[in-house]
C-alpha cells in the first residue's frame, strides 16, 4: 500500500473528571495551553480566552502551525480540546498527555484525524 501524505493532523482530546477548581480559571487555562503548545514544539502566535458567566472558559492559542482550542464545562468537570497541527516536527500527542496531567483528568480519549489528503487535493487540481 502506498504511503499517503497529509497536510495536517487534528486531535480531538476529551478530558473527564478534571480538577474542578482549574476549569473556571481563564488565566491558569491560558498558561497551561501555551505550555502545551510549547511542549508540542509549536510556535505561539496569539491567544484569546473568554470566561463565560456564570462559568466555563473557551479559548484559542493560534500557533504558526495552526491552532489549539479549549472549551471547559466546570459543571461537568469536563474539557474538550482540539489540536490542529501542520508539519512533521510537532508532537501534539505529547501536548495531549501534558494537558491530561495538568487538568488532573482521571480519564481521557484522543481521536486522531489526518486532514488534507495530498493525493485527493491533487485530483481536484487536474
Amino acid at each position: 500500500m502506498k504511503h499517503m501524505k497529509y497536510l495536517g493532523k487534528q486531535i480531538l482530546l476529551e478530558l473527564y473528571d478534571c480538577n474542578h477548581s482549574k476549569l473556571n480559571d481563564s488565566e491558569l487555562i491560558a498558561k497551561i495551553m501555551v505550555q502545551a503548545a510549547e511542549i508540542a514544539k509549536a510556535t505561539v502566535v496569539q491567544q484569546f480566552f473568554h470566561h463565560f458567566s456564570p462559568f466555563g472558559v473557551s479559548g484559542t492559542v493560534v500557533i504558526a502551525e495552526s491552532h489549539i482550542n479549549i472549551h471547559t464545562w466546570p459543571e461537568h468537570n469536563y474539557i474538550a480540546i482540539d489540536i490542529f497541527t501542520c508539519g512533521e516536527e510537532l508532537e501534539p500527542e505529547v501536548a495531549c498527555e501534558f494537558l491530561a496531567k495538568e487538568f488532573e483528568a482521571t480519564s481521557h480519549t484522543m481521536d486522531v484525524h489526518m486532514r488534507g489528503n495530498v493525493e485527493e487535493i491533487a485530483k481536484g487540481k487536474s
